[in-house]
C-alpha cells in the first residue's frame, strides 16, 4: 500500500511547529479512564499501605497504585527493615493501630525481633547492648531500650499483601502516578503511565503517599524541598558468630532476621559519598545509584578483609531503592514545628516519638495532612507538612503507618459524608481512629 503523501506532509508541518531546541509541544490527546474509585492512594510504601487499608475498611472503593512490583517502599525495597520506633522512649507505646497489627502478624509467623513491653525504657546496659546488635537502639547516651522491631522484608511483603487484599483494596502494580489533572480546585483524575500506555484514574479523594509529594506538587500545592545524602542498605550471609562479628564491626552493622549468620548494613550518609543529592532530579538519582552500589561492594570487601567472622561472608542483596530520607515537604493547612515537641494538639490524628531522642513526643495535627489549595487531596508519610527538624521523626516507618491510617480513614469519611477532607469534624475522625486501635493520647 502506498503511503498517504498528504498525511505525511501534514505530520511534517506539525513536527516543525511542535519541536524546538529546548521544548517539545505535545499535541492534545484524550486519556482513556482506566478505573473509577472513591479513594485513590498513590504510592505503596508504609503510608500508602495503611491509607489504602484504612480507606477500604471504612467502606470506600479504594485503589492502591504502586510503581514497582511489590509493596513496602523503603520498608522492603530499601531494606530499611527496622520499625524505629513505636514508643516515646519512656516505656509508653505511642503508635499502634495498623502498625501494631502488622507487628502482631509478623510475630505470629516468627519473623520479627522486638523487646518485650516490660523492658521498654530500660537503661540496663546488657539489654541496651543486646538490642543495639539488632539495630533497635539508636541515639546518644544514656541509651534506652525502645519499642522497635526488626523483620524480614519478604515476610513484610507477604503480610501486607494479605492485609491489603483482604481489606478489599484493588492493587495496581507497575503503574506510575505522573500528575494530577485539575478541575478548578480539585483533582478530577490522576494521569498514570504503565506498559498499558498513558491512562487516567478518576477518584473522589486522592491520597499522596509517594514519599516525594509528586501528586501535590503537580497539583500546584506549595512545598519545601531538601537535598540529602543517599543511603543504600545491604545484607550479607555466611557471617560466623554473628554476635561477636557485629561487635567487632562496630556501629552500622546489625544482626537481622531470619536465621543465624545474617547481617544488615545501613551504608551511606554524610562522609561516605561525595555530595548531597536531590531525590527529584534524575541526574542526581542516577549518580547516587551508581556510586552507592560501587561503594557498597567496597564496604563488603572491607568487612571480609578486616573484621573477624566476615571472612567467608557474601552479599545476598542490595536495596533496590535508594534510602532517601527527605525531598519535598508539603506546605499544608498546618505546619508542625520543632518547638511544638511535647505539646498536646486538640486536633491530633497521630503521634510519634523520636527514634534517636528518648522522651520526645509529637502530636501530629490533622492540618499537616491536607493543603488549602486543593479540596480533595490528602498526604501521608514523609512528605507531610512539618518542618525539617520534625521530619526527622515523622519520616520513620511507624509514623508513616500512623499518618497513612489517619489519611485513609479521613478520605473514606469525607466520601461517605460528601464533604471535603478539610471539612471533617475532627472529634469524629479521632473517635473513628481510636476505635480502630490508633493511639492518640486524647
Amino acid at each position: 500500500m502506498l503511503p498517504n503523501v498528504r498525511a505525511m506532509e501534514l505530520c511534517a508541518i506539525a513536527r516543525e511547529k511542535c519541536v524546538t531546541e529546548n521544548y517539545i509541544l505535545e499535541p492534545e490527546r484524550s486519556l482513556p479512564v482506566r478505573k473509577v474509585c472513591d479513594v485513590l492512594v498513590v504510592g505503596g510504601g508504609p503510608a500508602g499501605i495503611a491509607a489504602a487499608i484504612a480507606a477500604s475498611r471504612n467502606g470506600a472503593r479504594t485503589i492502591l497504585l504502586e510503581r514497582y512490583g511489590g509493596l513496602g517502599g523503603l520498608a522492603t525495597g530499601g531494606l530499611i527493615i527496622l520499625l524505629l520506633t513505636m514508643d516515646d522512649g519512656q516505656g509508653e507505646q505511642v503508635i499502634a493501630g495498623l502498625c501494631q497489627e502488622l507487628v502482631d502478624r509478623l510475630d505470629a509467623r516468627g519473623t520479627s525481633v522486638q523487646p518485650e513491653p516490660e523492658v521498654w525504657g530500660s537503661q540496663d546496659p546488657d539489654l541496651v547492648e543486646q538490642y543495639q546488635r539488632w539495630g533497635l537502639v539508636w541515639g546518644r547516651k544514656p541509651a534506652v531500650v525502645r519499642y522497635a522491631v526488626a523483620y524480614d522484608p519478604e515476610e513484610f511483603r507477604y503480610v501486607v499483601n494479605d492485609m491489603v487484599l483482604a481489606s478489599g483494596v484493588e492493587l495496581l502494580f507497575h503503574a506510575w502516578g505522573t500528575r494530577a489533572i485539575m478541575e478548578d480546585d480539585r483533582i478530577a483524575a490522576v494521569a498514570i503511565e504503565s506498559k498499558s500506555g498513558r491512562e487516567a484514574i478518576r477518584a473522589s479523594v486522592v491520597v499522596d503517599t509517594t514519599g516525594d509529594g509528586d501528586m501535590y506538587a503537580s497539583a500546584g500545592v506549595p512545598f519545601e524541598a531538601e537535598e540529602v545524602y543517599p543511603w543504600l542498605w545491604f545484607r550479607m550471609a555466611g557471617v560466623e558468630d554473628a554476635d561477636n562479628a557485629v561487635r567487632a564491626a562496630g556501629h552500622g552493622v546489625f544482626k537481622t532476621p531470619p536465621g543465624e549468620g545474617r547481617i544488615l548494613a545501613p551504608w551511606g550518609a554524610a562522609g561516605r559519598i561525595a555530595r548531597q543529592i536531590s531525590a527529584i532530579d534524575v541526574d542526581d538519582l542516577s549518580y547516587a545509584e551508581i556510586e552507592c552500589r560501587r561503594m557498597v561492594m567496597e564496604e563488603a570487601e572491607r568487612l571480609r578483609r578486616e573484621v573477624p567472622g566476615f571472612e567467608r561472608a557474601f552479599v545476598t542483596d542490595i536495596a533496590s531503592q535508594l534510602g532517601i530520607t527527605e525531598s519535598r515537604r508539603m506546605a499544608g493547612a498546618y505546619t508542625l514545628r520543632r518547638e511544638e515537641a511535647d505539646t498536646p494538639h486538640p486536633d491530633v490524628i497521630a503521634r510519634t516519638g523520636n527514634w534517636t531522642k528518648a522522651g520526645m513526643l509529637y502530636d501530629i495535627p490533622y492540618g499537616c495532612l491536607y493543603p488549602e489549595q486543593v479540596s480533595n487531596l490528602l498526604a501521608a508519610g514523609r512528605c507531610i507538612s512539618v518542618d525539617h527538624r520534625v521530619h526527622h521523626s515523622t519520616k520513620e516507618i511507624p509514623a508513616c503507618f500512623a499518618t497513612g491510617e489517619a489519611a485513609g480513614t479521613a478520605a473514606a469519611m469525607a466520601v461517605a459524608e460528601g464533604v471535603r477532607p478539610g471539612e471533617l469534624e475532627i472529634s469524629r475522625l479521632q473517635s473513628r481512629l481510636k476505635n480502630q486501635g490508633a493511639s492518640l493520647g486524647v
